[in-house]
């Protein structure tokens, strides 16, 4: 009976001038998005492609679920395998072309290790590191991925998440690496909302690796998240002084990359963070949660 009902349907497609097979379909769709910023609601795929609407919906919530597509509260958008995670096409290119004179100015200015990473589904991959005497003793590397709860580049990232879509994205991949690790969705949906208090500002001290602390922000665009940056330093490491250079270098290189995004425009859920270089008492009241960093 399954065949006999989609023949019809099919001959209806092909006298439609419709792409007759799934494959085509789904490029069809995929065509209709001319670049990474554009976002585009069920309606709008559906007049681009001329698709009927419950084929549209079926198909795009396919792409969701194996991350050709995102879905977010503005509609759909190029989701990471699109985009080419890990440097394999000119997204991750251009990311780390823009980052680069601010990471080199923010290890010149700090001494210590920067990092600019990605998420990639429940995983930070690393774009780029560059290091000073210290960076040897940090044990990550370009290419290198590792849980993204437990790095404060991966938290400065989920934090600009829903929280269905953070629990989509690590789900069952919440493990535990030292016994400072957040080991369950419901302190790490805590500790998003801490970070959201200090205007996405992350820290994390020993989660991921012992004896290493790190203070990151996210390169944000509307609600796309290309790329984090983070400052790293062993366990005494000052990042309370440091992170206000972390936030500003992040908003530097998001305003290069979406110049068209930072008119005054404000996150859905957040206050974006203030314009200018927060100044040290500002700093205190943000950074007032506890000593060395002990967010949980």
């Amino acid at each position: 009976m399954t065949v006999l009902s989609a023949a019809p349907e099919a001959g209806r497609d092909q006298r439609r001038g419709l792409p007759p097979s799934m494959v085509e379909r789904m490029t069809l769709i995929l065509d209709s998005f001319e670049g990474r910023s554009v976002r585009l609601s069920l309606d709008d795929v559906t007049q681009r492609t001329q698709l009927p609407r419950s084929t549209a919906h079926r198909i795009l919530d396919q792409l969701v679920r194996l991350r050709w597509l995102e879905r977010t509260s503005s509609g759909y958008s190029l989701g990471q395998r699109v985009l080419g995670i890990g440097g394999r096409d000119g997204s991750c290119a251009e990311v780390r072309s823009v980052a680069a004179p601010l990471l080199h100015e923010l290890q010149m200015k700090t001494g210590m290790v920067v990092h600019l990473a990605v998420l990639d589904g429940a995983e930070v991959y690393y774009l780029d590191k560059v290091g000073g005497r210290f960076a040897t003793s940090v044990p990550s590397r370009v290419g290198g991925r590792v849980p993204a709860h437990c790095t404060a580049l991966g938290k400065a990232m989920l934090t600009w998440l829903q929280p269905e879509q953070v629990e989509d994205r690590i789900g069952d991949a919440i493990v535990r690496l030292t016994n400072r690790t957040i080991g369950d969705l419901s302190t790490l949906h805590q500790e998003l909302n801490r970070i959201r208090r200090r205007q996405g500002l992350a820290f994390e001290r020993g989660e991921c690796f012992p004896e290493i602390s790190c203070v990151a922000a996210a390169i944000r665009g509307s609600e796309e998240l290309p790329a984090s940056i983070s400052l790293v330093g062993d366990q005494r490491a000052p990042l309370e002084k440091v992170a206000p250079l972390v936030v500003d270098a992040a908003r530097q290189i998001s305003r290069e990359l979406f110049p068209h995004l930072h008119e005054n425009r404000r996150s859905p859920r957040i206050a974006e963070a203030p314009e200018a270089t927060w100044s040290s008492e500002t700093m205190d009241r943000f950074l007032a949660t506890g000593q060395y960093g002990d967010w949980l």
